[in-house]
C-alpha cells in the first residue's frame, strides 16, 4: 500500500509498506522523506536498513551512526533510535522488519556496538531481497536469499572461530532436490523443506547449490518452465498454462519465461503454429 503526501511546503514523503508471505519477515517498507526527522522510538522487530539515495543520520544508544549508500543497517528490537535526513533533498530507503526467527537476541548487543556494515554483497543481497519480495510468487526466492542474509549478519555480528565454508552434501541435496521434484506445482517454502529433510536452512540452501550449481528457486522455476513448453507446445493459453504450473498468475510465468527461454510464452506458443 502506497502513501503520498505533503505536510508542507518543500516537505515530501511516500510510503509503500505491506506484509509478505515470507517467514520472519514482519513487513517490508519503502520510503521516501525530503524533510521529515523520525523522534525516538522503539520496535519489536529487528530494523534492517538500505539507503539508495541520500543518507540518514540516527542516534542509537546515545551513540551517533549514519547510513551512507553503501551501508547496511541493523537495529535490534527494544532499542530506542531516532533518524533524520543527513543530505539535501533528503533520502529514499527500503527496510525490513525481522522477527526472533530470523536474528535472535544474542545479536543485540553486538548489533548496539556496530549496527551500519559497510559490505557490498551484504549490500547486494538485501536488494536482491528487495526485488524478490515485490514480486507475488517469488517467495521461494526472496526466503532463500534472506536466509543467506541472516547467516550473514550473524558472522558479522558474531564471528565463529572456525567459520564454516560452504560444505558439500550431497545426500542433503538430493533430498532437497526430491522435495522440490515431488511439489513443482504447489511448491514448497525453504522452513518447511528444512524441517522435512532436516536441515538448517541456510546450510539446506548452501549443499543445494553447490550440489548442482543452481539455487533452490531456480531450479523450481526451471520444472515450472519445462513444463510449461510443453503445454504450450500443445496448445494451451499461457493463462491456463501460468495455473497449471504453479505460477502466480500468467505475468509471473511471462517474466521467468522470457528470461529462460528468450521469449514471451505468446511468442513460443505462436512459433509452433503449422507445424
Amino acid at each position: 500500500m502506497a502513501d503520498q503526501r505533503n505536510d508542507r511546503r518543500g516537505d515530501q514523503r511516500s510510503v509503500s509498506a505491506w506484509r509478505p508471505r515470507v517467514p520472519g519477515v514482519v513487513e517490508v517498507f519503502h520510503a521516501h522523506y525530503t524533510e521529515y526527522a523520525y523522534p525516538m522510538h522503539v520496535h519489536d522487530a529487528w530494523t534492517l536498513l538500505i539507503v539508495d539515495d541520500g543518507a540518514v543520520r540516527y542516534d542509537l544508544d546515545r551513540h551517533e551512526h549514519g547510513t551512507p549508500h553503501d551501508t547496511v543497517s541493523l537495529l535490534p528490537p527494544h532499542v530506542p533510535h531516532n533518524g533524520s535526513p543527513a543530505t539535501p533533498g533528503g533520502f529514499r530507503k527500503r527496510v525490513l522488519y525481522l522477527d526472533a526467527s530470523r536474528l535472535g537476541e544474542e545479536l543485540i548487543g553486538p548489533a548496539v556496538d556496530a549496527p551500519d556494515l559497510r559490505d557490498p554483497v551484504l549490500r547486494r543481497r538485501v536488494g536482491q531481497v528487495h526485488a524478490a519480495l515485490a514480486r507475488p510468487g517469488d517467495e521461494l526466492e526472496a526466503e532463500s536469499r534472506l536466509t543467506l542474509i541472516g547467516e550473514r549478519l550473524h558472522d558479522h555480528l558474531r564471528p565463529r572461530r572456525d567459520a564454516e565454508g560452504a560444505r558439500r552434501d550431497p545426500v542433503l541435496a538430493r533430498r532437497l532436490r526430491e522435495l522440490l521434484d515431488e511439489r513443482v506445482v504447489e511448491g514448497i517454502g525453504l522452513e518447511e523443506a528444512a524441517g522435512l529433510v532436516p536441515a538448517h536452512p541456510a546450510h539446506l540452501v548452501r549443499a543445494f547449490s553447490g550440489a548442482y550449481g543452481i539455487a533452490p528457486h531456480q531450479y523450481l522455476m526451471s520444472r515450472r518452465v519445462d513444463r510449461a513448453r510443453r503445454l504450450l507446445l500443445a496448445g494451451c493459453a499461457p493463462a491456463e498454462v501460468a495455473t497449471a504450473t504453479g505460477f502466480y498468475d500468467q505475468a509471473h510465468l511471462t517474466r521467468h519465461f522470457k528470461r529462460l527461454v528468450g521469449v514471451t510464452p505468446g511468442r513460443y506458443r505462436g512459433s509452433t503454429a503449422g507445424r
